[in-house]
Formats: C-alpha cells, sequence, structure tokens
C-alpha cells in the first residue's frame, strides 16, 4: 500500500512538473492590426520585430481598413495597433470607441493631411480647384484612398464646404495614390491626390498642401499607439514596450524611403532596428 502511495506520489509529480513545463513554454502570441498606408507598414513593421526579435512573441499582421481596426481593438479581436491619428483624422472612431480601448498617447508627434499639388502646378488654395479651367485640367478627379479613411471623410466634407461641384474623389489605394502621383510628376502633369506626411512622396517629390481657410482637414496631429482592454494584465511587456514605443518623422521616412526603393517592409524594418540599438533599448527600459 505503501508503495502504491509513493508511486503515485511520483506521478502526481511528474504531471505538475509537466504542467509547469508546458506553461512555461507556451508560445507568446500578439495580433497587431494597421492599415496599408505607408507609414503605418513602415511603424507596425517596426514594432512587430522589436516584439518578435527583442521580447520573443510570435506576431500576426492584420491589414485592415480604417473602421475595422478600431472595431478590432475595441472587441479584442485584436491586440494593439500604432496607427490611430489623433485628434481629428479618426476622430469618429475614437468618440465611438474611446471607453473600449486604452490609449496610450502619441508614437510620432507632427503629421498632417491635407490636399497635396506638386510645386510646379499654379495652384495654392484648395478654393483654386473651384475654377473651371483647374477642374479640367484634373479632368474632375482629386485621387484618394481607400474608403473609410479620415483623410477620405475630411475629404468629402472639402468637397462640400467649398464648392467643388466639377471635382470628384476617387476610391483608390495608397500605394496606387502614390503610384499615380509619381507618374503624373514625372510628366510634369496636373495632379491632386490626399497627402499626408511623413510620408517618402514628400522625400521624393517636390510638393506642397493646398492652403485649407475652412481648417476642413485641422493642423498639426499625432499618431497614437491603442491597445485592447486587458493587454496591461495578460501582455505586460508588451504592453510596456508599446507604452514607451516612440519615434520621429524622420525615423520612419528612412523606412519608408527603404521600401519604396525596393527593400522588404521586414527588411527595411530590421535595418533601422538593428542600426537604432540604443533607442529600441530605450524602449524595452534597458
Amino acid at each position: 500500500m505503501k508503495k502504491g502511495l509513493g508511486l503515485l506520489s511520483l506521478a502526481l509529480v511528474a504531471a505538475l512538473a509537466a504542467g509547469c513545463a508546458d506553461k512555461g513554454s507556451e508560445k507568446k502570441e500578439i495580433k497587431l492590426a494597421y492599415v496599408a498606408w505607408d507609414s503605418e507598414i513602415a511603424s507596425t513593421n517596426v514594432v512587430k520585430t522589436v516584439l518578435e526579435d527583442k521580447l520573443g512573441y510570435d506576431v500576426e499582421m492584420l491589414q485592415v481598413d480604417a473602421g475595422p481596426m478600431w472595431a478590432g481593438i475595441a472587441d479584442g479581436s485584436a491586440d494593439a495597433m500604432v496607427a490611430a491619428w489623433l485628434p481629428g483624422t479618426h476622430a469618429s472612431y475614437m468618440e465611438k470607441y474611446q471607453s473600449e480601448v486604452d490609449d496610450l498617447g502619441p508614437n510620432l508627434e507632427g503629421t498632417r493631411i491635407g490636399l497635396t499639388v506638386p510645386e510646379y502646378m499654379n495652384v495654392s488654395s484648395i478654393e483654386d480647384l473651384a475654377k473651371a479651367d483647374v477642374a479640367k485640367s484634373l479632368q474632375g478627379q482629386i485621387i484618394g484612398i481607400e474608403p473609410g479613411a479620415g483623410i477620405m471623410m475630411a475629404t468629402e466634407k472639402a468637397l462640400e464646404q467649398y464648392g467643388l461641384k466639377d471635382v470628384k474623389l476617387l476610391e483608390s489605394s495608397s500605394a496606387a495614390m502614390a503610384q499615380q502621383l509619381q507618374s503624373a510628376y514625372d510628366k510634369q502633369q496636373p495632379i491632386v491626390v490626399t497627402g499626408w506626411t511623413p510620408h517618402w512622396m514628400f522625400a521624393k517629390m517636390k510638393l506642397k498642401y493646398l492652403e485649407d481657410p475652412k481648417g476642413v482637414y485641422g493642423g498639426d496631429e499625432q499618431i497614437h499607439t491603442v491597445v485592447r482592454k486587458g493587454l496591461k494584465d495578460d501582455r505586460q511587456d508588451a504592453y510596456a514596450f508599446l507604452d514607451s514605443f516612440n519615434w520621429t518623422p524622420d525615423d520612419m521616412a528612412k523606412v519608408m524611403v527603404d521600401i519604396q526603393e525596393g527593400q522588404s517592409p521586414e527588411d527595411a524594418a530590421k535595418a533601422w532596428v538593428d542600426s537604432h540599438e540604443d533607442q529600441v533599448n530605450a524602449w524595452l527600459g534597458k
């Protein structure tokens, strides 16, 4: 009988040890939501690289439009994003979901959105687009990005506020918009696009924002990090890093330009992380 109890005790100890080993080897997983804007591709891949290489996470990147990105953080189907443009561009999403998410504050200062044209164009204000000859030269088009993006909603409002009845906003994607801009720029043709900074196109081309006297597009903005409720409790190291993540438009532009010149987002992000060890260690509290 004592021998049987001894074997049973050994079996229990073995089972407990196995359980502890399984718990210790449990995968660390995290899901990052982002929109396919060049700026957010850059920032999300840098965050992914740090989470994987420095903190040992398996990272899943979820490319979605702005609305589903916010909804995913709010309902917990995604863990975090570093792509919230506030206070203006994503104001409607923040108003809707602010009680269901945690805003960790800005990770980048000094962003801007607005209608953008090449410097060679003889227009200076959104009001100029109401002129018949200007609208005709543009074939009555403003080249936009994905539907549902904050800049698209602002541009629809601008068309109304400035009485641009002869100009239509075309839905596209950020990549297609940039390609059309580059093509028109190379040919010195007139074009108006929905633009924002930071973006590699400002480093590659001489561009300008059209003046916005009615203030439809607001002023300078920030990009915020927003995470799901509960992340601080069950992913403490990831939360601490995301809370500390902060960089500059020049940092972001370096990654964006490298991607635009042919590097994969993963390689461009890794190269930046590897060459900014002190900055990355500061994010990690080292």
